[in-house]
């Protein structure tokens, strides 16, 4: 089944700031693509692409995250469009979570995915039928 990444993942996987959490992420993110599993959204690869090369210290070099994100593109990123923005309402109306998060929410469930990674909501919640999963709290599968 597809898993939906969220920005903090892949972020961490590039930051060396916190080498736990930097290696626990790249080990997520080597399942994935050995799995063909991973999803995400434009939303992501544009907050992962800023988060880079604007907001870290020393920020990356933009070329290299540039390649990154062509090479996670091919994870059939989800666009925004009305249906997706009208399931984020009813998640951020139904749990209270931030808008941005409930944004991630309905995201991952328009990518068809039962999982998604994030440090940024409970671990191990369900959210219509979505298992919310800390990366940093839980090992990736090994089977």
């Amino acid at each position: 089944m597809p898993v939906f990444v969220d920005t903090n993942v892949l972020v961490y996987a590039r930051d060396p700031s916190d080498p736990e959490k930097q290696r626990r992420a790249v080990e997520w993110l080597a399942v994935l693509w050995d799995r063909g599993s991973g999803r995400l959204s434009v939303q992501v690869l544009q907050e992962f692409y800023v988060t880079l090369v604007r907001k870290l210290a020393p920020p990356a070099d933009a070329e290299e995250v540039r390649d990154d994100v062509a090479a996670l593109a091919t994870w059939a990123p989800v666009v925004t469009d009305l249906a997706v923005l009208e399931h984020a309402w009813a998640v951020e109306d139904r749990f209270g979570f931030s808008w941005w998060d409930s944004l991630i929410v309905a995201q991952a469930l328009a990518a068809g995915c039962e999982t998604l990674l994030t440090e940024d909501l409970q671990h191990d919640q369900t959210v219509f039928g979505l298992r919310i999963v800390n990366p940093f709290r839980e090992a990736p599968p090994t089977d």
